[in-house]
């Protein structure tokens, strides 16, 4: 999405991040201060280019996504919450993302020609014409209802472009063991917005973790991404980006939060 990057829209939209230490996955320490580094290391480009063609280069994708991140309590203090989503996607234009909770669990539906998003448990559905290609319809979904994946730069046409626009800085941290049970190779990147670390998988170049946190601000809010459940290049049956329940729900406007949407008759 050229109009929002990953790491601005992330804490524009969820209110979410932070930077893990280095230590605590045993990575190498950072560039001393005194040491002349590249401000934005090769070595570190061309992981982030693999992990993002891997990502490109598959038909279908599923995974499982669940985040973590905080929101200032009234007396200040910090309280953190959990988000959970199941993401399954056929390229070029069918999406379906089910999100159980915390929180009111939602559904998300894209099959190319419309978009939806149904509310169980209040047994209604916002639906709208949407765009033939992908990253055109998350951009209409963002226009047009407010509505955002923070994890949506991992799914579009061209990760590599989305993730590294507007990149101030960009170096290998070193390698964990300790995450997504697996070997993984740690990024550090930041533009003048948002810092961000990338755990990607050393084998099979996909994400398994972010850290956000903004570079700018006092309050510093958090926002952890975590990956699991890879599936590329499987089978997927249309019938699956779309839901009976929805079909059969009451529908409402298809807008922005705050903005009024009476039940159709």
């Amino acid at each position: 999405m050229k109009s929002r990057s990953l790491w601005l829209s992330a804490l524009a939209l969820v209110g979410l991040c932070a930077l893990t230490p280095a230590r605590a996955e045993q990575a190498t320490t950072p560039p001393a201060a005194n040491v002349q580094a590249p401000a934005i290391d090769p070595a570190a480009l061309a992981l982030l280019k693999g992990m993002s063609e891997t990502l490109a280069k598959a038909n279908s994708i599923s995974f499982s996504v669940r985040r973590a991140f905080d929101e200032p309590a009234a007396n200040g203090q910090p309280l953190f919450y959990m988000i959970a989503s199941n993401v399954t996607l056929q390229r070029p234009d069918k999406l379906k993302i089910i999100t159980p909770g915390d929180g009111p669990a939602s559904e998300f539906y894209y099959d190319g020609k419309e978009m939806a998003v149904f509310l169980p448990e209040a047994n209604l559905v916002a639906v709208e014409t949407a765009p033939p290609k992908l990253d055109d319809m998350l951009e209409a979904a963002f226009t047009k209802a407010g509505i955002y994946f923070p994890f949506v730069d991992f799914i579009v046409s061209d990760p590599y472009a989305a993730i590294t626009e507007g990149l101030t800085s960009a170096f290998v941290m070193g390698q964990s063991k300790l995450v997504g049970g697996t070997t993984t190779d740690i990024v550090a990147i930041s533009n003048t917005d948002i810092q961000a670390q990338i755990w990607i998988g050393a084998s099979d170049k996909l994400p398994r973790l972010i850290w956000l946190n903004p570079a700018k601000g006092t309050e510093k809010p958090r926002s952890m991404i975590e990956f699991s459940n890879w599936k590329l290049g499987e089978p997927t049956a249309p019938e699956s980006f779309h839901s009976e329940a929805a079909a059969k729900a009451g529908h409402i406007k298809f807008a922005k939060p705050g903005v009024p949407a009476p039940v159709k008759p």
